[in-house]
């Protein structure tokens, strides 16, 4: 698909605007947008609602980088969020952000183990987290007594030397002006996890805000007037933070934050009420809300969108008849933003095609590379899928933090290929099908899962010798974890083991990662150097959910 004059020039003037040598990021996140304007209304679990505006945030965020600076805090320092959606979470990042400090993204579901890397990789200087958080913060097998990070708490602080977040947001500190450190400074460290090895440092510069605010533009169709936006990933996950929280500030339209868990009559509740025109979710989440049998009257959405893991035909079955709109399935990657859409913006928008993610996204240029040679190949073979970086100005990873050996195995030698890692094929019109991961990266309700992350954990467990994690087809979820597990002696396999291993995945790693199902194995098979196969035991699991499935049918 040839890129139009228009859509072109509006590429060259978010590459202009967020390059600049002078790009504030609270100035174009915040500062820039009328200050009467509504950035969130934050609705609670009882559905009661509660207004953020400009001049709120950017009020709020002054206090709060102040009190950072009071702390020690400077531009460039690393600054985490433990925190769920909610009015402080918003000013705390803005806060950071006016400070020239660098967000770290943590996933409320994390463990002390897992959020002990991320904490000390990055090299954090403090953390905010909620009152419910704070345990996992405390001194023990994983967070060590004399931490360099510095704890700030919402509510009550429960540790030692932790301070209240709302005496820092009520100090009396001069203001803190907009650091004004240009496009290739860095505004987010986050980490993303693969099959092997540790999670992945990724820093996201200011200048990436060109190609998530296209995204939001060209993908979501966010139009500042007369939409309100909402969407439903967690910000402690690339998609949530980039496209929920940053295209919001990015356009300056008004959004919702829900501050409760999900559940389909909250869901379809917030969609009526507040009169949402654009909504974002994962898979899981649309297909949660078919699974309820629930329809409401009177929606007002214009656009829906899905990303984390590919779109299942039926839900778009359900969603035009329920939702009163088809839901447009879009691909990216933590290191990349999104890459190929189903295009919602009028110059773009395309047919959909049953199972295809779309096309690349002006900005940027993909292909096809041939399983063993960087070379493109033709129409609807398989291959992998990739973005060529000599003609995508909207590209913006450099490669992982610290680990120049991953980043060659994203980036090709000669530097022209972004490889993503997933297989998929594009047809003669220019659609793209999602074929595979090939690397066994679990997506689960679209949550990113390494294998390698689980089965670690896992090894510390004294009944475990060895340990195998894959995805098993799940109706709502997409696809959910069950482990195979060789038992050390003097252990007994069976349900009461199961059980322990389980709640061991959800205290040591992340309440939402455990092995739905435990099954005991004398061996593992393995290839001769000694690899453990998953390939053989998701095919052998398979089979079984198979002659199950054709038994009861």
């Amino acid at each position: 698909m040839s890129e139009q004059p228009e859509i072109a020039r509006r590429v060259a003037e978010l590459i202009a605007r967020y390059s600049d040598a002078g790009a504030c990021a609270a100035r174009l996140l915040c500062d820039d947008h009328d200050a009467g304007g509504l950035a969130y209304r934050i609705v609670a679990a009882d559905l009661s609602a509660r207004d953020l505006t400009y001049a709120e945030l950017t009020r709020e965020s002054e206090r709060f980088a102040a009190g950072l600076r009071r702390l020690g805090i400077a531009p460039g320092d690393r600054v985490a969020t433990l925190m769920g959606k909610s009015r402080e979470f918003l000013v705390a990042l803005m806060g950071i952000w006016r400070l020239g400090a660098v967000h770290v993204p943590l996933f409320t579901a994390f463990a002390p183990a897992a959020i002990a890397y991320r904490l000390t990789g990055s090299s954090a200087r403090a953390v905010v987290c909620d009152a419910a958080q704070q345990h996992k913060l405390a001194a023990g097998e994983h967070i060590p007594a004399d931490a360099p990070w510095q704890v700030i708490a919402l509510g009550e602080p429960a540790l030692p030397g932790a301070v209240a977040f709302g005496d820092l947001v009520a100090g009396a500190d001069a203001p803190v002006g907009p650091a004004a450190l240009g496009g290739d400074a860095p505004l987010i460290h986050i980490y993303t996890s693969g099959t092997t090895g540790n999670p992945k440092g990724v820093i996201v510069p200011i200048r990436a805000l060109a190609s998530f605010h296209a995204y939001a533009e060209f993908g979501l169709g966010i139009r500042r007037e007369g939409d309100v936006f909402w969407c439903a990933a967690d910000p402690g996950w690339a998609y949530g933070l980039y496209f929920g929280v940053l295209a919001t500030f990015l356009t300056g339209t008004r959004s919702i934050l829900l501050s409760a868990g999900f559940t389909p009559e909250t869901t379809f509740a917030v969609l009526e009420q507040q009169r949402v025109t654009n909504f974002a979710a994962a898979p899981t989440v649309y297909r949660s809300l078919r699974s309820s049998g629930l329809a409401h009257a009177g929606l007002a959405l214009r656009c829906a969108s899905s990303a984390g893991e590919p779109l299942t035909p039926e839900v778009n079955e359900w969603a035009q008849r329920v939702l009163g709109v088809a839901v447009h399935d879009h691909y990216g990657q933590t290191e990349a933003g999104m890459l190929i859409n189903n295009h919602h913006h009028p110059a773009l928008r395309r047919p959909l095609r049953e199972g295809s993610m779309g096309h690349v996204m002006p900005g940027w240029s993909g292909a096809i590379l041939h399983d063993e040679r960087d070379e493109p190949v033709g129409p609807d073979e398989v291959g992998r899928v990739a973005m060529d970086l000599s003609a995508s100005p909207l590209a913006w990873f450099g490669g992982y933090d610290g680990d120049p050996a991953k980043t060659a195995g994203k980036i090709s030698a000669d530097g022209k290929w972004y490889v993503t890692g997933d297989t998929g094929k594009r047809d003669a019109d220019g659609y793209f099908t999602f074929s595979a991961r090939d690397d066994d990266v679990i997506i689960m309700a679209g949550y990113r899962i390494g294998p390698f992350e689980v089965e670690s954990v896992m090894a510390l467990h004294p009944a475990v010798a060895e340990s195998a994690v894959i995805a098993v087809p799940d109706p709502v979820r997409g696809e959910v974890i069950e482990a195979f597990v060789v038992v050390c002696g003097g252990f007994e396999a069976g349900p009461a083991l199961e059980r322990e291993i389980q709640q061991w995945v959800k205290r040591e790693y992340a309440a939402h990662a455990y092995p739905r199902k435990v099954h005991f194995t004398p061996e593992m098979p393995k290839t001769p150097s000694g690899k453990i196969q998953r390939f053989l035991l998701k095919q052998r699991r398979l089979e079984e959910i198979a002659a199950a499935a054709e038994a009861t049918a």
